[in-house]
């Protein structure tokens, strides 16, 4: 694993990175570089964009609120985006933001909200959802971020599952002894997982879970787990026996 610079300031810009080309911060990024960290002309500072990998870049200080940034030297190149798909139904506010910045660390590269019978919460803010990604992009060395679709009805979404992608859903009635085998088989497929609600799936929606050929139901151990952990455990589960983990040990 490539050793990466947590020291220096990450940003994420919404334009092209190549080396000298000036690129304005936009007032947030000026007020937490300028007065925040209390950063000066020459200073160094990463950038990234999702495309075109990452960057070291000088400040220039255009007055007290503003200040430009300039690309200098390529320090990363863009890997390929995750496939990894994080299926999930909407949390509230502050425990949907936290949700999000996990599954970026833990490396979906798709966060798709999904309405079950029980979400608790039916108005998704995806804005927010991709604030948070960012954030979790930016303090963790991550240089793609995850796409983030609007949500979806849980019966249109197995309509629509791509052909070439396995579902994992993690289910309260399965067996808890297998899990590590079940997905063990799935490795070096393309994945997604499918957290639910806190009240759980309805007996309608598990029913149609199971009866969909590209559905695999693990269980993530005897105690019932909020929805929150369930995506840390889930996730992790899938990266160390399937995904880029288990990838690592080859």
């Amino acid at each position: 694993m490539a050793r990466y610079d947590f020291r220096t300031p990450r940003l994420y810009l919404d334009a092209p990175l190549g080396p000298g080309m000036p690129i304005e911060a936009d007032k947030n990024q000026a007020n937490y570089l300028l007065n925040v960290l209390r950063l000066g002309d020459s200073e160094k500072v990463l950038l990234f964009n999702g495309v075109d990998g990452e960057w070291l870049a000088d400040i220039e200080r255009q007055g007290k609120k503003k200040c430009a940034l300039v690309p200098v030297s390529q320090t990363r190149q863009q890997p390929e985006a995750s496939e990894l798909i994080y299926c999930f139904a909407p949390l509230k506010h502050a425990r949907l933001d936290y949700m999000v910045q996990k599954a970026v660390e833990m490396g979906a590269g798709v966060l798709q909200p999904v309405l079950t019978h029980h979400t608790q919460n039916s108005r998704v803010n995806t804005g927010r959802i991709r604030a948070n990604a960012i954030e979790a992009a930016e303090q963790c060395g991550i240089l793609s971020v995850p796409e983030t679709p609007e949500p979806i009805k849980l019966d249109l979404l197995l309509d629509q599952w791509p052909a070439d992608t396995r579902l994992v859903f993690c289910d309260e009635s399965a067996s808890d002894k297998d899990t590590a085998d079940k997905l063990a088989e799935l490795d070096g497929k393309k994945l997604a997982v499918l957290i639910g609600p806190e009240g759980g799936f309805s007996q309608e929606e598990r029913d149609l879970l199971l009866s969909r050929s590209f559905v695999t139901a693990i269980s993530l151990g005897p105690r019932i787990l909020r929805a929150d952990t369930a995506a840390v455990a889930a996730l992790t589960a899938i990266q160390m026996f399937a995904g880029d983990w288990s990838q690592t040990k080859k």
